[in-house]
């Protein structure tokens, strides 16, 4: 007899008492290429992750919040960030070393 996995017996526990589970966070992409952000705006919900992807071919970027004056540390081609939203709110953010680049992450309830 095969087991089943913990997630799915606490699913099964959850539902016999009523109790409805929270939803699983997920994660998005935003890909980088040609100097821009795409997609340029992503809604998710609280706890989501979003990975930015370096798809270019010689050029590092980064992330910068403008809001909270943060920003990650360059990645290059090939390379990958990721952060997770853990409050709602709008979240612009542009590219450090290109200004021009920009985005923002709306995160939702």
């Amino acid at each position: 007899m095969m087991m089943r996995s913990w997630r799915a017996v606490v699913g099964a526990v959850l539902f016999a008492l009523g109790i409805s589970a929270p939803a699983m966070a997920a994660e998005h992409e935003v890909l980088i290429e040609s100097y821009a952000f795409t997609p340029m705006e992503l809604r998710v919900k609280t706890g989501d992750t979003v990975v930015w992807v370096n798809q270019e071919k010689r050029v590092s970027h980064s992330v910068y919040f403008i809001a909270a004056n943060q920003e990650s540390e360059r990645f290059f081609p090939g390379e990958r960030w990721s952060h997770r939203f853990e409050q709602a709110g709008r979240f612009e953010y542009r590219c450090g070393p290109h200004p021009e680049m920009l985005g923002v992450v709306i995160v939702e309830d």
